[in-house]
């Protein structure tokens, strides 16, 4: 399987725009990226106690005081502007939205893009959001969301959907149009957590956690036992060991000099080049990267130099 590129699109922050989405996206799609990814939030609570598990105090840099765009519509923004580039979601949080409704935004928006939809999904960090948006069941969003996700599977698979659950039921009706991909979009599951990589083996297509933000550190020696584990609870649902393909999501910073005291996906082309192929030697086969950058042109820079200078240097590509 040849390894694969995509980039994060600035849908929230003052980058947020869609003249910036659509170049980007263009740009990226020209590039030979392939795929590009827009997260999730809703609303933003200005008062948050709840842990972010990808900074190692807990304090989430976003702020309720910039635009944060709803990723399904940005995304079916995007199939409209792009021709052959996938849309994925990085990640869709899924309790906090009608499992029915849900898998009728996405099946249409993979419809609409002819094909081109990956759908990254999580279970979702923060209580006080869910509070915000009316949602009783915190505590309880893991076991939502394997039950939406069975839910997304029943709806787009069969003619005459039907589903008995503890939190959603539904009984017969026609849902239509179906995805165009067969037998549904690809689920990339996110997270690190045990609970993540069991989610991923019972039901994801790919593992897509997010690294070297501490504390989810995950460099290469840590992610290859992950994904060993990761095998071992996908052959114990029943499915073959390599149902499940890893992706790794992290920032990445490209240097004109190698820096001193460099950290992982930080310095030249040679180095962030050598850092991939460790990851790619850990059995990853997908990657996305968020460039770290606070302006257009600067994206634009990073994205043609990553694809000039560094994917050049990666084997089996």
């Amino acid at each position: 399987m040849p390894i694969t590129f995509g980039c994060s699109l600035p849908s929230r922050g003052n980058m947020a725009s869609p003249e910036n989405l659509t170049s980007l996206a263009l740009r990226a799609e020209d590039l030979g990226f392939d795929s590009v990814w827009v997260s999730d939030h809703i609303i933003l609570p200005r008062e948050v106690e709840s842990f972010y598990p990808y900074a190692s105090d807990g304090v989430a840099t976003f702020t309720p005081d910039e635009p944060y765009y709803e990723p399904i519509s940005t995304l079916n923004f995007l199939a409209g502007a792009t021709n052959s580039i996938r849309l994925g979601t990085h990640v869709l949080i899924v309790p906090y939205r009608n499992p029915v409704l849900t898998a009728k935004m996405l099946s249409t928006l993979d419809v609409l893009s002819n094909g081109r939809l990956v759908v990254g999904v999580g279970v979702g960090w923060m209580r006080e959001e869910f509070e915000a948006l009316g949602l009783d069941y915190f505590t309880q969003r893991g076991a939502v969301t394997d039950e939406y996700l069975e839910i997304f599977d029943e709806l787009w698979t069969n003619k005459t959907p039907r589903y008995d659950g503890k939190f959603f039921s539904i009984d017969g009706g026609g849902f239509l149009p179906k995805p165009i991909q067969k037998p549904r979009p690809p689920l990339w599951i996110g997270g690190h957590s045990k609970p993540a990589l069991r989610r991923a083996a019972k039901y994801g297509d790919g593992w897509m956690p997010i690294g070297l933000r501490p504390p989810a550190i995950l460099e290469p020696t840590e992610l290859c036992e992950k994904i060993e584990s990761l095998k071992e609870l996908t052959v114990a649902y029943g499915r073959p060991e390599d149902s499940v393909t890893p992706c790794f999501s992290t920032h990445i910073a490209l240097t004109n000099k190698p820096p001193k005291g460099r950290t992982l996906m930080q310095g030249i082309p040679e180095q962030i080049a050598a850092d991939i192929r460790q990851y790619q030697d850990s059995g990853v086969k997908n990657f996305i990267f968020d460039f770290a950058v606070t302006t257009l042109a600067d994206q634009l820079e990073a994205m043609e130099k990553f694809s000039r200078e560094v994917i050049t240097l990666i084997p089996h590509r």
